[in-house]
């Protein structure tokens, strides 16, 4: 509780020292216009809205921009527009949104194992152009203002008409830019992975909805008025700075199913005799599910998880408690469980690649044994119940 009311103090305390320096420019920068008294502040406004609702969205968000600007555009000038204004791309883009709502639109309808192919071609391209649009889109769309049309005409009244420090705020505006696209487009892939993961396409078709709603919003408001759509656009920028781990956890597991399943990994996938990859499958000592590591045993014979947060910063270990422990046979991924008495608790997760390899890991990790688990649970429970004969566990 105490690390998220830091990320709070610290995240108003920076949008502050960014903010504010860019009001007074972009008050110092405003057209004498009385009926547009500050343009640039309300551009400022904009960007931070446009920002967010791309990093919702990637390819309708660049795709609608695009088209936006090569229509307001003069016909004299739309070769000078930048690369996402092109036809070329923004129409192509808006086609493949419009085939991914009908398939949401359907898919209502169609069972589960013929939607879930789709869901997983639209995970990859959400991932994809999320990529692009950090590196590609984001840097133009933060480059908030240009230099004015006389030097050191924007601090005029400041009394240092011969500075002009446009180009030091656009060097400091793009990176918290790509920041606050990153951390919110994380949060919306998160969702994307709920929609893969889950079961129920009453399900799936609710998170969509619930996303939709926010582009909506975020949209909608900055439309209404600007300056309330940048302070909606930085509360969904704050809440998805605040669930960053979950979402950055959940989508790697998410990416590392989508990348077995295409890739059909597990038939040329063997475990390693000493330590194997694989997700943390509860909280444990503070550890949060989703936490990718390596699984082994040290000499004293404990299930040693050794991971680093956020893939990059410096390794841990975390000891797995002392217990009988069983490898996890499932339809579509293994788990490795905690016995005790007749219940069972997934501790790890293990990618689909190790799906027909739950014996090698029983021995690996010399579990006393293989069982069932999730749907292949169910069908071997009724099976049985109407006589059926089941493998042994």
């Amino acid at each position: 509780m105490m690390l998220r009311v830091k990320r709070i103090r610290f995240f108003i305390l920076a949008a502050g020292l960014l903010w504010l320096p860019a009001a007074a420019y972009a008050q110092n920068s405003s057209s004498p216009n009385p009926a547009d008294p500050n343009p640039a502040s309300k551009k400022l406004c904009e960007t931070v809205s446009l920002i967010t609702g791309v990093a919702i969205s990637p390819m309708l968000g660049v795709g609608a921009v695009g088209a936006y600007q090569w229509w307001d555009a003069p016909k004299e000038k739309r070769a000078e527009l930048p690369w996402f204004a092109n036809p070329l791309f923004w129409i192509p883009a808006l086609l493949l949104v419009g085939a991914c709502f009908l398939k949401d639109t359907a898919g209502i309808a169609l069972p589960v194992v013929l939607k879930k192919p789709f869901d997983v071609a639209e995970t990859i391209e959400h991932k994809i152009s999320g990529l692009v649009a950090t590196g590609a889109f984001v840097p133009i769309a933060a480059s908030i203002f240009h230099a004015p049309a006389q030097p050191g005409a924007a601090l005029a009244e400041a009394g240092l008409a011969a500075i002009d420090l446009h180009w030091l705020y656009n060097a400091l505006m793009v990176p918290v830019a790509m920041a606050a696209f990153v951390i919110v487009f994380l949060a919306s892939n998160a969702i994307n992975t709920l929609i893969l993961l889950s079961p129920f396409t009453t399900v799936d078709a609710a998170l969509k909805g619930f996303r939709t709603t926010i582009l909506a919003s975020v949209v909608g408001t900055s439309f209404v008025n600007p300056w309330m759509g940048a302070a909606w656009a930085l509360v969904v920028i704050l809440f998805s700075w605040l669930i960053a781990g979950w979402s950055f956890r959940l989508s790697h597991f998410g990416m590392s199913f989508v990348w077995d399943f295409v890739t059909g990994r597990k038939n040329r996938f063997r475990p390693d005799a000493k330590e194997n990859k694989m997700f943390l499958g509860r909280q444990t000592e503070k550890v949060p599910t989703r936490t990718y590591g390596k699984l082994s045993r040290n000499e004293m014979g404990e299930l040693v998880f050794h991971y680093r947060p956020w893939l990059l910063l410096a390794q841990r270990r975390l000891v797995l408690p002392a217990g009988n422990y069983e490898a996890g046979r499932g339809v579509f991924y293994s788990e490795i469980l905690r016995v005790e008495g007749d219940s069972a608790k997934t501790v790890m997760l293990l990618p689909p690649r190790y799906r027909g390899h739950e014996e090698e890991i029983a021995k690996i990790y010399h579990f006393t044994g293989v069982r069932e688990v999730g749907l292949r649970a169910a069908w071997a429970w009724l099976k049985s119940l109407f006589g059926g004969r089941t493998a042994a566990a």
